[in-house]
């Protein structure tokens, strides 16, 4: 198995090969998935690329250029993605797409995320619609939506969170998990615990599971 990652800059593994792209970009993002192509057709594609860089304060302090900031990044780059590799796809009549979205989809926090929740929820709703397309010619597009992750993202939050709690880092995390209305599992969810969501739709396990969302959230979304 041969693994292609792209983004901006390379990661820590040797194993997979990188291509340098910019996916908020299109001519990138064409010529990244030239280099996908010459490769052969993929059997997977998993879309994990997103974040947010928003200024906290809701609504008010959100002008055209965050907007678009957010809806290039957690949706459009997808489509992009999406648009460039899926035609080959789908004339190899097999595949599995990914998107990686969140629970803020379902639960927005207004005051941090408002714009990437609202391009999430959109990336849900395109993988839905997608889903449906591509599954008479043998390709599954699935979502997975974490909820509270232990990465670097979700300190940057509670960094821009601290600047509206004087500085207070604690007050700045309980408000946030807060905000998510309590974690029941007690502790946020590993990289790896979601990654091994998405190894299971990648999977013949998931032959016949198509258009779904698996929530990996420790429990924060109690609705049905």
């Amino acid at each position: 198995m041969s693994v292609t990652v792209i983004a901006r800059t390379a990661g820590e593994s040797d194993a997979a090969r990188h291509i340098p792209a910019d996916l908020t970009d299109p001519e990138s993002v064409r010529g990244a998935a030239r280099h996908v192509l010459d490769q052969g057709v993929p059997d997977v594609v998993v879309h994990v690329a997103g974040g947010s860089h928003s200024p906290s304060g809701g609504f008010g302090v959100l002008g055209e250029a965050e907007w678009m900031q957010e809806l290039n990044l957690n949706l459009l780059s997808a489509v992009r993605l999406d648009r460039e590799l899926v035609p080959s796809m789908l004339d190899a009549g097999q595949g599995a797409i990914i998107h990686v979205a969140s629970i803020q989809a379902r639960m927005p926090l207004w005051d941090g995320t408002l714009a990437y929740a609202a391009a999430k929820a959109a990336l849900r709703t395109y993988s839905k619609g997608l889903a449906g397309q591509l599954a008479p010619h043998g390709v599954r597009v699935n979502t997975v939506s974490p909820g509270g992750i232990q990465t670097e993202g979700a300190e940057h939050l509670v960094q821009r969170l601290t600047e509206r709690f004087d500085g207070d880092a604690d007050a700045a995390w309980n408000s946030l998990v807060s905000s998510l209305g309590g974690v029941p599992l007690g502790r946020f969810a590993t990289p790896d615990e979601v990654a091994a969501a998405i190894a299971f739709l990648a999977s013949d396990a998931a032959a016949s599971i198509l258009g779904a969302e698996i929530v990996v959230d420790g429990g924060t979304i109690r609705t049905i």
